[in-house]
Formats: structure tokens, sequence, C-alpha cells
């Protein structure tokens, strides 16, 4: 990706998603939910492993998944981070009067240190995005979780053909099946699936996994 000269990969890819969000932000919840499968039930499986009363939500976008998980954690504290303006700013008309902290930040080192330790850290396809940083975000997470808390990730994870891998990655999203070992390899698995999408065009990925030393 280009960026201004002299700058990190990592900011020159942070700028590109920005930008590109700029526009994307006002058709978001309108699109996404014909692709982005998997959201809902990983709340519902989150609600009967756990009661977290500290979530933090890692590329929270629109807040699109912001009532649901008020609507299974109702005494939780939700923490979201995004780096688009853009979609926090929606975001920011469906939590007035919650109990929810927004933060604009790209998510490369942990956020704890405003207060406590979370409970539950979401990824909810934004993992996928982060290229570079996936490997920073996950270790991220690590540190921003309290013992015994849970990770859970749902996003894209493969698919068998070549053009449809290279049309998402010109979406900024990589689908190579690379978040899933190291999420096994971080955390203790407690739930890890993959599930076919559109006759097998794609698969997408569920995993929850816990935090031990």
């Amino acid at each position: 990706m280009s960026g201004q000269p002299g700058e990190s990969s990592a900011a020159g890819q942070a700028r590109a998603v920005e930008r590109y969000y700029q526009f994307h932000s006002r058709i978001y919840d309108l699109t996404r939910w014909t692709f982005l499968f998997g959201r809902g039930t990983i709340l519902r499986q989150l609600a009967g492993l756990a009661a977290p009363q500290r979530i933090l939500e890692v590329g929270c976008g629109t807040g699109r998944n912001f009532p649901d998980l008020k609507k299974w954690f109702p005494r939780a504290h939700l923490t979201g981070v995004d780096l688009s303006e853009q979609m926090l700013a929606i975001a920011a008309q469906k939590v007035q009067g919650g109990n929810i902290t927004l933060l604009r930040q790209a998510y490369a080192e942990p956020v704890h240190g405003r207060g406590e330790a979370f409970d539950l850290v979401l990824f909810s396809y934004a993992l996928s995005m982060f290229n570079p940083g996936w490997e920073q975000a996950v270790e991220a997470a690590w540190e921003d979780l309290a013992e015994g808390g849970l990770i859970a990730i749902v996003d894209f994870s493969h698919t068998p053909f070549q053009w449809f891998r290279r049309w998402m990655g010109a979406n900024h999203v990589r689908m190579e099946g690379h978040l899933w070992p190291r999420a096994r390899q971080k955390f203790v698995p407690v739930i890890d699936e993959r599930v076919r999408a559109y006759g097998g065009v794609w698969s997408y990925g569920i995993f929850i996994g816990r935090k031990h030393s």
C-alpha cells in the first residue's frame, strides 16, 4: 500500500483502510448482512459460556454488534475501538446514553491501561483486514484479557478460488486461513469451527478461546 514517504507498511495500510471506510461507512449496515455471516451465532455461543462484565470489541465499526451485546450482557461495560472516524460517528448514534466507551485508534497495543482488564475481547470481521498488524492485535488481546477471559473471533477464513481471493484482497481482506492456527496456539480453544458459505465459494470461521497462563 502506498502512503506518506517513510511511513511503515502498517501505517500505510491503516491509512488505506481508513480511506476505504470514508465511503463504505455510509452503506456498511445496508450491505454487509449479505456476507458477514456468523455474527449473531458467536454472540449466542458466548452467552452460553460466560457473563462478561467488561467487553472490548476491536474494529467495532458502526456498532452493529452493540445492541446484541447489550441484549446478551446487559450489565457489561462495552469498549469499542476503531480507526475510522466515520464508522465511529455512526456507532455513537446507536449508543447514546449507554454504558459504552468509544476509542478512535489502531489496535496495536493493549488499551486496558485506561481501566481494568477485559473479560471478553471480540473481533468481528476485523482481523482479516489487519494486514500487516493482525498478529500484534492478537498479542494485544492477550494482554488486554484478564486471566480466564475469552477471545472471540468471527471472520473470513479461506477460499479455493484464486479470483475470489484476489477480489477480497482488493477490498483489504486476506483470505488464507491464517488466523486460526495462531488463535489455537495462543488461547485454549473452546469453539473452533469453519463454515462454508455460498456453496463453498468461501468459508468463514468462529473461534472462542480462553486465556490461561
